[in-house]
């Protein structure tokens, strides 16, 4: 079983930065990929961006040149920086891993999921 921990979340003025962090723990996959959704209140849950164990990355384009995902294997803790936030980032933020073999956004392809983290960006 997989235990993702996210936090970082706030609230900030548009154009500022936020660090997510995802605390991964329990039976990790080796060959992966995890990623970082988003769903906004009425709105479906998107993929932002997924990193696998090769370091591959994709981002969605609604966030490419302003978001960056990485990993530190060693803390097994999964990062998203973002900066020059926008009002229409403001979201829960989710990780989610499993055993993919690339980086990946489609929701389907995940099993195990943390709890979220909120992000608020106001004008």
């Amino acid at each position: 079983q997989v235990q993702l921990v996210e936090s970082g979340g706030g609230s900030v003025q548009a154009g500022e930065s936020l660090r997510l962090s995802c605390a991964a723990s329990g039976y990790l996959y080796s060959t992966y990929s995890m990623a970082w959704f988003r769903q906004a209140p009425g709105k479906k849950r998107e993929g932002v961006a997924s990193i696998d164990n090769n370091g591959r990355t994709k981002y969605a384009d609604s966030v490419k040149g302003r978001f960056t995902i990485s990993q530190d294997n060693a803390k097994n803790t999964l990062y998203l920086q973002m900066n020059m936030l926008k009002p229409e980032d403001t979201a829960m933020y989710y990780c989610a891993h499993d055993n993919n073999w690339a980086p990946t956004l489609v929701e389907s392809e995940y099993n195990n999921w943390g709890q979220g983290t909120q992000v608020t960006v106001s004008s």
